[in-house]
């Protein structure tokens, strides 16, 4: 994750560059050390300095990092017969590389090539069967294609090999969501809590899988992830609170009052209630009624 430190040094420097300031290669370096996407800007910076022979004779071996570079900015960017010309330049240079392998079947895909690539990417994994990149490109493809049925089984062979990776048990489970499969994508949110419980976001979006769902056990423990989100940001995260009293409304309901839990239950909705107002009252005074009379419908249903 990028800070605000390194965000703010990396807008500084580009304005420096874009306002013929110079720096576009510390800028191009700094992209690349916080793994950002920031295409256009490396498409233009770095072409400026291919371009140059001498500013290119300078970098020595980065020479060819910084073709990579520019070659996915251009794919990014849809300038294809760029991205065309620095594979050519890496082909050349590095004749029997598989990273060089890599970036062609990237530019298949760009093209549409779907089947092409898709024989480069096989054919690769042969090679090198652990190649993360390209498992991932592969769920790439099979999105961008609408094969959404695809991009889950990728995944899930994908997690299979690499069962560490939260940032891909978080895209299955959007994935899942995205198919209203709620109980799989409860089972991916709780793999991404797993490996970092001290994030709020993921608290949240399992909290809002198991309200969704429904019935009693599953509002029951979702209401104890938004208390938790409410408690890793300070009191600070409206949808935890609105999250606490929804599930402390439709727990009574579902309980008919015969819950030993009421008493607590109903204290943390109050709680939660008055924070909500003091929100309101300092960011959107004007909406506080209607909040009022939300809260009071949970009360009384």
């Amino acid at each position: 994750m990028v800070t605000k430190t390194e965000e703010s040094q990396l807008n500084n420097l580009e304005i420096q560059v874009d306002n013929g300031g110079g720096g576009a290669w510390e800028y191009l370096s700094l992209v690349r050390k916080l793994k950002v996407r920031r295409s256009d800007k490396v498409l233009k910076h770095g072409l400026s300095i291919l371009n140059d022979s001498n500013q290119r004779s300078k970098l020595g071996a980065e020479e060819w990092t910084l073709y990579e570079q520019v070659a996915v900015a251009a794919m990014d960017c849809l300038s294809l017969d760029v991205a065309q010309d620095c594979a050519k330049a890496l082909r050349k240079r590095f004749p029997e590389s598989k990273r060089v392998g890599r970036l062609e079947a990237m530019l298949l895909e760009a093209k549409g090539s779907w089947e092409m690539a898709e024989k480069a990417y096989t054919s690769l994994l042969e090679d090198n069967p652990l190649d993360q990149i390209i498992h991932k490109r592969r769920v790439a493809m099979a999105k961008a294609q609408g094969n959404i049925s695809g991009a889950i089984e990728w995944l899930n062979k994908y997690l299979e090999i690499f069962m560490a990776d939260h940032d891909a048990w978080r895209e299955l489970a959007e994935v899942y969501l995205s198919l209203q499969m709620y109980k799989q994508a409860a089972f991916c949110y709780e793999e991404v809590i797993l490996a970092q419980p001290t994030v709020p976001l993921y608290h949240l979006a399992y909290a809002d899988v198991l309200y969704t769902l429904g019935g009693l056990e599953n509002v029951q423990t979702a209401k104890k992830y938004y208390a938790s989100t409410i408690d890793l940001t300070g009191g600070k995260n409206t949808r935890a609170l609105f999250g606490v009293c929804l599930c402390t409304s439709a727990i009574a309901q579902l309980t008919k009052g015969k819950n030993k839990e009421d008493k607590e239950g109903s204290q943390l909705q109050s709680l939660a209630a008055k924070a909500l107002e003091k929100d309101y009252k300092q960011r959107a005074p004007d909406k506080l009624s209607q909040l009022t009379t939300a809260l009071k419908s949970l009360t009384l249903s």
